[in-house]
């Protein structure tokens, strides 16, 4: 009887550790949790199982990793939201898998993305025909984000970042067909002569939209 109840003490004590420490980690879905965050949760729920099941060894020696480790999983969100690199090397990029209708067989490769994965993700986000996508986007959480065409067929533009925290994206300005003197020179027709200003700037349809770090947009 005294083990039932230490075994329930220990299992109510850990829930609200668990919870508490899941809510200064921040507000994620499911589906968006990056790797680091599946190893920290299945780390934590090891340690929690053990903790229950050996209710000789003292508390305090569960719930110190698991603070431990709630401190690396924080220290490496506030480093990712600070530093782009460090973001991609913890989450991935964003990998474009179809675009004007066609088929990247070796972007699919690159991330072990198979054609049966595409026909089922293009289904869930009811498309039929490959030919009627834009732009499909394997996002990092493994998600198929899917561009359709305009209802007149055209197909869309993506809009592509170019300046991110106040750092040029180059491997964009490529994509677009574009060098980093065109973006200077038309941040100075908008009245910018630093991108370590701008907060984030996009092109799409010809056009540029900035967004200052003080929040003022054009």
């Amino acid at each position: 009887m005294e083990e039932l109840l230490t075994i329930t003490f220990r299992t109510i004590v850990l829930y609200f550790v668990i919870l508490v420490i899941f809510r200064l980690m921040g507000k994620r879905e499911i589906g968006e949790l990056s790797i680091l965050d599946l190893v920290v949760f299945i780390m934590m729920a090891e340690i929690a199982v053990l903790a229950i099941e050996n209710v000789e060894d003292h508390l305090f020696h569960t719930i110190l990793p698991m603070l431990v480790l709630m401190l690396i999983q924080v220290t490496f969100a506030y480093l990712s939201l600070k530093n782009r690199k460090v973001r991609q090397l913890l989450d991935g990029k964003p990998t474009i898998i179809i675009k004007y209708g066609k088929i990247d067989e070796a972007a699919m490769k690159s991330q072990r993305y198979n054609f049966d994965d595409l026909i089922v993700q293009l289904r869930e986000n009811n498309v039929d025909r490959v030919a009627d996508v834009s732009f499909a986007i394997l996002e990092p959480s493994g998600k198929l984000t899917v561009v359709k065409k305009e209802n007149s067929g055209e197909h869309r533009q993506l809009e592509m970042p170019l300046i991110i925290d106040g750092s040029i994206q180059t491997e964009n300005l490529s994509r677009i067909g574009k060098d980093k003197q065109w973006l200077y020179e038309k941040l100075r027709k908008h009245g910018y002569s630093n991108p370590s200003n701008i907060s984030f700037c996009s092109f799409t349809d010809g056009k540029l939209f900035i967004d200052e770090k003080d929040g003022r947009r054009t």
